[in-house]
């Protein structure tokens, strides 16, 4: 098991913000902020924590929120460079944003512009949701502004902000229910150069499809006429989820919508009776049954054993394949079954099916074992 993530926000963090805050804003004093940040703070996990500092911000900060944000703005560190690679390192910048998302909502402009420089350090994504439920028109108004904007980091902040189911955040329903004003936005950054940006642009109408699934193969039909490689990538990732369920609107924007005309065999799985901490591998035969070529979609799934005796699918990405009149391509696939912080394996008899073209038909089963 990892460390956890509490870990890399111990008590230097408020050590660090202190020191950060009181070289522009001598009035802090910093023995004070410190001893009142680490006061219970060990038992806390890292959001926890986080939350705790920024109450503590609040404390030791000017009440009146313009000169708050004045004094942080003038403390943050240098922005990201790049994309990739930053670790744990900026959520050194996690309390600044709940500090704003809980004290800032009543001025909007000092909040704005604190959050467009917090996003180039670590990430807005959570604060910027509070603005658009409590001022909408002037937050969708900013964004737009945004798409345009230099930094890719301020730009992933107009479509990972605006993304109705975010992880670990609460969901926007007005969103949820009308998504056509994250749409406007999707459709500016749809194209947009950094593919950092692009995926959360893809995310985003992964989300908006989970509520609307019609609307989201429209917008992949259209979005994939003449479209350059990198926006059928988009397209492609934004579908996965709706691919994976067998939705037939998504199926057919890929091109995938009819029935495919195959047969499976040569069917095997090995090995038998894996145990837990192994892998099984699952490989078969799909032969084109019809004289004419097709283009097919190949996933399978296996229905895991759950704690409480029933079964899950969960689906496995195989390929795309081209099969020639009568032709055969062989598939495999090896699926670990080590334990996983997001997959918990539990013995007893697993099936496994094939999903082709959204088309489900049986393989066989293993029994997992201790």
């Amino acid at each position: 098991m990892g460390e956890p993530l509490k870990n890399h926000f111990g008590p230097e963090i408020p050590r660090r913000i202190a020191a950060m805050i009181s070289n522009v804003w001598p009035a802090l004093n910093a023995t004070e902020f410190v001893a009142d940040a680490l006061r219970d703070y060990e038992p806390l996990e890292l959001k926890q924590r986080a939350e705790h500092i920024a109450r503590v911000m609040h404390r030791h900060l000017p009440q009146d929120f313009a000169q708050a944000a004045h004094i942080l703005l003038a403390s943050l560190g240098p922005k990201l460079e790049g994309t990739e690679g930053f670790g744990m390192a900026p959520f050194l910048y996690m309390p600044h944003v709940i500090y704003v998302a809980e004290h800032g909502v009543d001025h909007f402009e000092a909040s704005m512009r604190l959050q467009y420089e917090l996003t180039q350090r670590f990430s807005a994504e959570f604060s910027i949701r509070t603005f658009l439920e409590r001022h909408p028109r002037q937050t969708l108004a900013r964004l737009r502004e945004w798409t345009k904007d230099p930094s890719p980091h301020v730009r992933r902040l107009v479509s990972e902000g605006t993304r109705p189911r975010l992880p670990w955040a609460g969901r926007l329903r007005d969103f949820q229910r009308d998504p056509t004003p994250v749409l406007a936005l999707l459709e500016l950054l749809k194209d947009d150069p950094d593919l950092y940006v692009r995926r959360s642009v893809a995310n985003n109408l992964n989300d908006i499809g989970k509520d609307h699934p019609k609307l989201l193969a429209d917008i992949a039909r259209r979005w994939l006429k003449d479209a350059s490689e990198e926006r059928r990538w988009v397209v492609r990732h934004a579908l996965r989820s709706a691919v994976k369920r067998g939705e037939t609107h998504a199926l057919s924007a890929m091109g995938y919508g009819g029935a495919a005309r195959v047969s499976v065999g040569q069917v095997r799985i090995a090995p038998k009776r894996p145990t837990i901490g192994g892998a099984v591998t699952v490989s078969f035969d799909v032969t084109n049954t019809s004289a004419r070529a097709q283009h097919v979609l190949v996933d399978f799934r296996i229905h895991f054993i759950k704690a409480n005796g029933k079964a899950s699918p969960k689906v496995f990405k195989l390929k795309e394949v081209s099969l020639s009149a009568r032709g055969t391509a062989r598939l495999e696939k090896k699926v670990s079954l080590a334990e996983m912080t997001t997959r918990k394996h539990y013995p007893g008899k697993h099936t496994v099916d094939v999903v082709v073209n959204g088309q489900t038909k049986p393989l066989g089963s293993f029994v997992l074992t201790l």
